[in-house]
């Protein structure tokens, strides 16, 4: 076993900048040639850590640009039609793209990935569509489906 640090996440062995011990074959076939992690010498050490606090100062502005788009969508309502049956369900359905094409109509560039649809919607009426900005700033969209 060696010790390698992790320069980034990996979801088998754990976060960036954790030092771990892996097989020797793992690292040198995997880890080290897709520059997902450092050997563990006292350079690489130091390296590591500046880069932490880096990509920590870098997290922190990420964090609040998506609040303070999370506020600006905090305050949208979409008005989106489709064609409907008389028991107010929809022939096709409304789904993220629909809703990204919406806010970008509105000026908010937002992309379909980050609309957390769990099934597209089908029914007409009011509906709450989560949008993560980031992984911890979350804004809710509020989806208003009207028949044709």
């Amino acid at each position: 076993m060696i010790e390698v640090i992790l320069r980034e996440d990996v979801s088998s062995l754990g976060k960036a900048g954790q030092l771990v011990r892996v097989k020797p074959g793992y690292a040198r076939n995997y880890l080290l040639p897709h520059g997902l992690a450092f050997e563990a010498t006292e350079g690489n050490k130091k390296r590591i850590a500046a880069e932490t606090r880096a990509r920590t100062v870098r997290s922190q502005a990420e964090r609040a640009e998506a609040e303070r788009f999370a506020a600006a969508l905090g305050g949208v309502t979409l008005s989106l039609a489709g064609k409907a049956g008389e028991e107010g369900k929809l022939f096709g359905s409304i789904t993220a793209q629909d809703i990204a094409d919406a806010l970008a109509a509105q000026g908010h560039q937002v992309d379909r990935r980050r609309i957390e649809l769990e099934h597209p919607i089908k029914t007409v009426g009011h509906h709450t569509v989560a949008v993560r900005l980031h992984p911890e700033v979350h804004a809710e969209v509020h989806v208003a489906v009207v028949a044709e």
